[in-house]
């Protein structure tokens, strides 16, 4: 008996090409396989006489089949297909590459519906690759039935293909997967499908492929974007419940005088940043554990928020030791030693930068702080008289040993601070950069023991739309940073025509002269880069590696130019970047691995080539790295704003307040899965289209928060804890 789990070939015959075809697909069973959605659907009532056919437009057409052969092609001996279709207003050629089978499939005298772009083959009008429908039989007046009515329409849905793996081939294979599966159980509980007007499963599925009208296939996305949204808000209210049921330190905020340690900044927080503060005391006040995703732009103070919330833990007590479980009604607090606070950065220069920047706010307090990365470990204050002020270098060893013993409050670092090697004695607050989904088993590796559980603050540049936070993010809390400290100037954007590029180098040569420094953007690596499927676009756009080379030897000879990307190893990024921070580098031409990058206050200019290529949250990122000090900053942007959409694009992005509004615009705006960094999260087309409905997220969310209260470990739905599984494996980094 067929079942959704049964392996795709108990349901078809498969030569080694279906099987290829298949796996890079990732269809392995009958479920893979009727979850593989349709990109788009072919509507076939509104068919065009091949008479009426203009080059360049996708069209649909009806026909009799007059010519069919099969053979190969002259040069690549590539496999294809070749007919000559006719309808009442002349004949077509059609070719399908790759695809035998359909010459057996096919036959002369036959009618079929062909639905693709119109080009020019031998100097007649043809089709290349369309997707194909075979008919019974043309209407008897056809040239009536061309321009059918909505109510007649036939949708024949377009899939996702490749070699090997036709569209065609996928359709007839869900469909003969829908008539063959006797059962097709739901895992969404009845009164839900009812109260969202959701139809079942097997519904949505036969409407999905096959649906007799639009509003059929829309609201079967609706159903299966719900699913999604639903699913991952599962997970996220699971995981927040089980965190709920660990035991945090308590923080006594009363007995912390933050304000006199806020006063020694030497600078004023702004109204964002005070109500953030407020929010995480508040939170920490209880022994609950913290879950808070402060987010705020570039330069908004993140780092000072983070400073006050450890220095409100690390003056507060730890509790005496316990061999028993730790029971919340029986603690008694210690009259010395100090909670420890990790803080954890995704790269060694920015925990380097962070390591310094604690040093400077909390030298006063002689509270010491510890820096451990890859590359080695650090201690301030010194233990040497004349060297008191500043830090020391210390083996890992005789480090691990203080962090253990609890002498060290503060450690800063990368992820060697979750290794197994390192133990902390009384870890009350994590605060983690630029990594949200910092879960319950990576808090867990933080705290190593079965005693109190940390406080988690993470923190983000990158702007989230609203819908994208209630849902990846659902469990935590948020707090918004969207105000800039006093002295920030905004910065001078400028959308750069071509000729007016050489203008803009004359302006940064000024800029370097002052002893300011400057970045400059391109979207690829190198000129050999594989990622530009067309050749012109190869050709034409800038690469890290050629321009770097330019620049130095024909436009700015007299300076220092290094380079930055993704492809480097580890070492080389962060020695690059370390000789941009020194200054012993005065341009970095990089790629976008900048924009979460580090505090460089002395680089006020910034040129990102291929502007159209980057999204607009991405460009905000960018840009914001050279608004990190009193300087005017500039921005210049290369676009190739030719098109409409570039061009609105581009408006937006030069009109927009803050990073939060280009969020939502690059939602709106981008197709689905463009959105800055959602290809890694895993979301499916579906769920990124949902993304888009603030009512569905929200009724998604809500629901989810009602069905965990009520039946916390699923006990009472097995299909859905089943089908929600996945989902508490993605991590969204």
């Amino acid at each position: 008996m067929i079942t959704l789990q049964s392996p795709i070939a108990e349901l078809t015959r498969l030569d080694g090409d279906k099987k290829i075809g298949l796996a890079k697909l990732g269809i392995v069973t009958v479920r893979d396989l009727l979850y593989h959605f349709p990109t788009r659907y072919a509507d076939e009532s509104q068919y065009v006489s091949i008479q009426g056919l203009t080059e360049d437009t996708v069209a649909t057409v009806r026909g009799t089949i007059k010519k069919l052969t099969a053979k190969k092609s002259w040069k690549s001996k590539m496999a294809l297909t070749e007919g000559v279709i006719e309808d009442v207003g002349g004949t077509m050629t059609v070719i399908w590459f790759n695809q035998p089978y359909l010459s057996k499939m096919l036959h002369v005298g036959g009618t079929i519906e062909i639905t693709g772009k119109v080009s020019t083959y031998k100097d007649s009008l043809a089709m290349v690759n369309p997707t194909v429908r075979e008919e019974k039989a043309l209407p008897i007046d056809s040239h009536d039935s061309l321009f059918a009515s909505d109510e007649h329409a036939v949708l024949t849905p377009v899939y996702p293909e490749t070699r090997g793996v036709s569209s065609l081939w996928l359709h007839h294979a869900v469909t003969r997967a829908l008539a063959t599966l006797e059962t097709i159980p739901d895992h969404l509980p009845a009164e839900l499908l009812k109260q969202n007007s959701l139809p079942t499963l097997k519904t949505a599925l036969i409407w999905i492929h096959g649906p007799k009208t639009k509003d059929n296939a829309i609201i079967a996305r609706k159903r299966f974007a719900f699913d999604e949204i639903f699913s991952i808000n599962i997970a996220r209210q699971k995981e927040r419940l089980n965190i709920k049921e660990q035991v945090a330190y308590a923080i006594n905020t009363e007995s912390v005088d933050t304000e006199d340690f806020i006063k020694r900044f030497g600078f004023p927080l702004t109204d964002a940043q005070r109500t953030a503060i407020g929010h995480i005391l508040q939170d920490m006040e209880h022994d609950v554990p913290m879950s808070r995703l402060l987010e705020g732009d570039v330069g908004s103070g993140k780092t000072a928020v983070a400073a006050v919330a450890a220095y409100a833990t690390i003056m507060n007590r730890p509790f005496k030791a316990t061999d028993k479980p730790l029971d919340r009604s029986v603690r008694t607090k210690q009259t010395y030693g100090s909670l420890q606070v990790a803080y954890m950065a995704p790269t060694e220069i920015l925990a380097t930068q962070h390591f310094e920047s604690f040093i400077e706010l909390f030298r006063h307090t002689g509270i010491s702080i510890a820096l451990i990365t890859g590359s080695g470990c650090r201690k301030f204050p010194s233990k040497v008289a004349s060297n008191k002020d500043n830090w020391t270098t210390i083996s890992r060893p005789q480090l691990s040993k203080w962090i253990a013993n609890g002498e060290i409050p503060i450690v800063i670092g990368t992820h060697a601070l979750i290794q197994k090697s390192l133990t902390f004695k009384h870890l009350a607050l994590a605060i983690i950069d630029e990594q949200h989904r910092f879960g319950l088993n990576q808090r867990k590796g933080l705290a190593k023991k079965d005693t109190h559980f940390p406080h988690l603050l993470s923190m983000t540049a990158t702007p989230i739309p609203r819908t994208l936070a209630l849902t990846i993010y659902g469990d935590l809390d948020l707090s918004l940073l969207d105000q800039l400290p006093a002295g920030r100037k905004q910065v001078t954007t400028v959308l750069v025509t071509p000729d007016k590029r050489e203008d803009v180098y004359e302006k940064i040569r000024a800029v370097l002269k002052e002893g300011r420094q400057c970045y400059i953007i391109c979207p690829r690596i190198a000129s050999s880069d594989k990622d530009a499927k067309d050749t012109i676009a190869k050709l034409q756009m800038k690469n890290v590696t050629t321009e770097a080379k330019r620049l130095q030897e024909k436009i700015f000879p007299e300076y220092r130019i290094g380079i930055l990307h993704s492809k480097m190893t580890k070492e080389k990024k962060e020695e690059s970047m370390y000789d941009f921070v020194n200054h012993e580098v005065d341009i970095l031409v990089a790629t976008s691995v900048v924009e979460v990058g580090v505090n460089v206050p002395n680089a006020t200019v910034i040129i990102i080539e291929g502007a159209e290529r980057f999204g607009l949250s991405q460009l905000h990122q960018l840009r914001g790295r050279v608004q990190r000090s009193s300087y005017q900053p500039y921005c210049y942007l290369f676009a190739d704003a030719k098109s409409e959409r570039t061009q609105e694009r581009m408006k937006l992005f030069l009109e927009a307040k803050n990073g939060f509004e280009l969020a939502e615009y690059d939602l709106q705006l981008r197709g689905t899965g463009e959105l800055t960094g959602t290809q890694q999260w895993g979301i499916s087309d579906i769920g990124m289209e949902a993304l888009r409905n603030l009512k569905l997220v929200e009724a998604a969310r809500q629901a989810a928060i009602t069905l965990i209260v009520e039946d916390p470990t699923l006990e009472k739905h097995p299909l859905l804890d089943a089908y929600t599984k996945p989902f508490e494996k993605m991590h969204f980094e």
